[in-house]
């Protein structure tokens, strides 16, 4: 009984050791559960951090995709509005061209209206018989065609067209021809008197006129055809006194030696 009793102190004395003993790694235990209590929760927090800033910027991300989208959609919503309005503006250019081109041709249509009408007014430089004068289109055009007559010895036409033109410009620069030209297509035509009217128009009006000459002779010779030979001996003395160095002149005397 008193060795159980010895032996129980020393049981307590070992209990309260090993308590001692085992104290610091119980403390140490407890110590390091809160510090892994600790970095569990410092560690989810870093998670949820991480997941937020994450679903932050997948946020971001998404509303910068979708106003990535929305700029490419108006763009090419833009680029298709840009098209259309290219295109009308191609038809528009095309049909300004296509106007631009008609009011070019109306434009050369009409002036070349312009420069046929002014061709058929604009008076044109004349050399003829030896003078220079100016003309209208239609004077030279009728006294062309009257001379076209006398050449195809379409005497009575001629005559007529002569006449006319006389009346139609009795100012012409063809004047001393026409007159010449009408008595000789009168004579022609056996109107003997008329044609020495006509030549004495010339002889009296144009008296320096290189035809005039011509006509003195052509009168001188109508007056034969109307048995008048006192006139027309005159006439010819007249002509060689007036113009002594033509060829009528030669031609008169030749015919005055005749009618003496």
């Amino acid at each position: 009984m008193a060795t159980r009793l010895r032996s129980v102190p020393s049981l307590l004395g070992a209990c309260a050791m090993a308590a001692a003993a085992l104290w610091p790694l119980q403390a140490h235990a407890l110590f390091g559960d809160d510090e892994a209590r600790r970095a569990i929760v410092e560690l989810r927090q870093k998670v949820e951090a991480n997941q937020k800033a994450t679903e932050a910027a997948n946020a971001e991300a998404r509303e910068s995709n979708a106003a990535t989208r929305r700029s490419l959609l108006d763009l090419s919503n833009q680029i298709d509005q840009l098209r259309a309005e290219l295109a009308r503006l191609r038809g528009q250019n095309e049909q300004l061209a296509r106007e631009v081109s008609e009011l070019q041709r109306q434009q050369k249509d009409v002036q070349a209206g312009v420069d046929e009408r002014l061709r058929k007014v604009e008076p044109l430089r004349i050399d003829h018989d030896g003078q220079s004068f100016t003309a209208a289109p239609n004077e030279k055009r009728d006294f062309d065609a009257a001379m076209e007559l006398l050449r195809k010895s379409e005497f009575g036409p001629a005559s007529a067209a002569f006449n006319g033109f006389l009346q139609r410009y009795p100012a012409s620069g063809y004047r001393p021809s026409v007159l010449y030209w009408l008595g000789n297509t009168q004579y022609a035509n056996r109107a003997y008197k008329e044609a020495v009217d006509s030549h004495r128009r010339l002889v009296s009006e144009f008296p320096t006129h290189l035809r005039t000459p011509e006509a003195m002779l052509a009168m001188a010779n109508s007056q034969i055809e109307l048995k008048d030979p006192k006139a027309s001996r005159r006439t010819l003395e007249e002509l060689v006194k007036a113009y002594p160095n033509s060829e009528a002149a030669a031609a008169g005397r030749e015919r005055l030696a005749r009618l003496r």
